[in-house]
């Protein structure tokens, strides 16, 4: 092999040129790379990724209301702890104007805030105050006295019960004892704050007492109205009053076969209705045979109305007046209207 000597100028060019050639091909193969166009005149930046906070409503994300949170209200029953501030902590009640006493800051008003909510107070007037430094509270509701579910009405017992977690319509009537025997088979529910109510019925049947057993809120009250009531007296095998709990009209010859039709000396075609009105008792003569044989139309009864069957053995029949105080004394029977 033979070597071939360069003068020094042309060797100094060659290597210019080696160079040269060298920085064409590198800039051809970054051109060539896949990127993003860019415009002229704009700086191609990475590409911001935006992030949403996730919602606290629980209603956007599952689609379904959420129940009105616990606030706390006056006469409320509270544990309120500072942290590494046991003077500062204790057990303490909301007064009537919706406030509680906190030593070294006074007056702290906190009715109508939640628990978390009032926790964040109560650490705003201690650093605004000086008194903590980095304060931490932590506010426990004992007793919501002021956030309950008031129970009126035909129940066993009515009163006040707690809304601590969730409760639903057959919890809370069962918590005040039931329905009593004079109750009708409806529910007025009135809520906090506003002037429409929801009436719920109360049916036997499975399925439709599961769909009217409907979630409660704070502050809602409860009321069970008296069912209507007709009172079956004299010669029939069970006197006394009947609820009245039918979502139909209800007549005589129902009301006669619920007291369980009448004895063999009842003077049927003397049957008397007593109904009340603005001036006192109206006397209707009802022939209970002729009913029985469907000779007549029956005749509907209202709340009440007082249904009495004279016996064929006594000649003196009683006056209204008597009826009248012989039905407020009768025992009540829940019929099955």
């Amino acid at each position: 092999m033979k070597f071939i000597q360069l003068p020094l100028s042309r060797l100094f060019s060659l290597i210019v040129f080696l160079g040269i050639l060298g920085w064409h091909q590198a800039a051809s193969a970054q051109n060539n790379s896949p990127q993003s166009p860019v415009q002229p005149g704009i700086t191609a930046t990475a590409p911001s990724i935006v992030t949403t906070p996730p919602s606290d409503n629980a209603e956007e994300k599952t689609g379904v209301p959420s129940a009105s949170p616990l606030v706390i209200g006056p006469g409320d029953e509270l544990e309120v702890a500072v942290y590494g501030a046991p003077d500062l902590s204790g057990h303490m009640r909301v007064s009537a104007s919706g406030n509680i006493s906190i030593p070294l800051i006074g007056y702290v008003r906190i009715a109508g805030l939640t628990s978390s909510e009032a926790e964040a107070a109560i650490e705003a007037q201690l650093r605004q105050k000086s008194v903590v430094n980095d304060p931490q509270v932590t506010v426990y509701v004992k007793e919501y006295g002021s956030s309950g579910i008031s129970v009126a009405g035909e129940v066993v017992k009515p009163g006040f019960q707690s809304a601590l977690g969730p409760h639903r319509l057959l919890d809370v009537l069962q918590a005040a004892g039931g329905p009593t025997e004079r109750a009708s088979n409806k529910v007025i529910i009135s809520h906090r704050g506003e002037k429409d109510v929801t009436t719920v019925n109360l049916s036997k049947d499975p399925a439709e007492m599961a769909t009217s057993n409907i979630e409660l809120q704070p502050g809602d009250t409860l009321v069970i109205p008296r069912a209507g009531i007709v009172y079956v007296l004299g010669e029939v095998t069970r006197p006394g009053g009947y609820v009245m709990n039918a979502t139909g009209g209800i007549t005589v010859l129902q009301v006669v076969a619920v007291a369980g039709g009448t004895t063999h000396v009842a003077k049927a075609g003397r049957t008397r209705l007593l109904r009340k009105t603005e001036n006192g008792f109206h006397e209707e003569q009802i022939d209970l045979k002729k009913l029985l044989r469907g000779q007549v139309h029956d005749v509907a009864v209202r709340d009440e109305d007082i249904l009495y069957v004279p016996s064929s053995l006594i000649k003196e029949a009683l006056n209204a007046g008597a009826l009248v105080g012989v039905a407020a004394s009768t025992a009540i029977y829940r019929a099955p209207f």
